[in-house]
């Protein structure tokens, strides 16, 4: 799959129906051979209700492991994340 191919499309959460982000507003962790291990959404995204910054420095970033991406469509990305607050991390910008 080409990264072009995931642009523009919308992560959804099967788990519970959130709209967690765009791939577009997203970064992507990469393995060494180019093959997508992650994709990391981070607060600056826009994406409220989601994330909660404690101060402009800190960011919160989610990061959905390649694996739980179940089904990529012409529009949206399905995931399953089960328990979304374990996925989320704190990161000092």
């Amino acid at each position: 799959m080409l990264l072009s191919e995931l642009a523009g499309k919308e992560i959804i959460n099967l788990y519970d129906g959130a709209k967690l982000g765009l791939v577009g507003d997203a970064d992507l962790a990469l393995s060494s051979n180019g093959h997508i291990e992650a994709i990391i959404l981070t607060s600056r995204s826009g994406f409220s209700g989601l994330f909660s910054s404690v101060s402009e420095r800190d960011r919160d970033i989610l990061v959905i492991p390649w694996q739980a991406v179940k089904k990529v469509g012409s529009e949206v990305i399905i995931v399953d994340l089960h328990n979304k607050s374990e996925k989320m991390h704190k990161n000092l910008v």
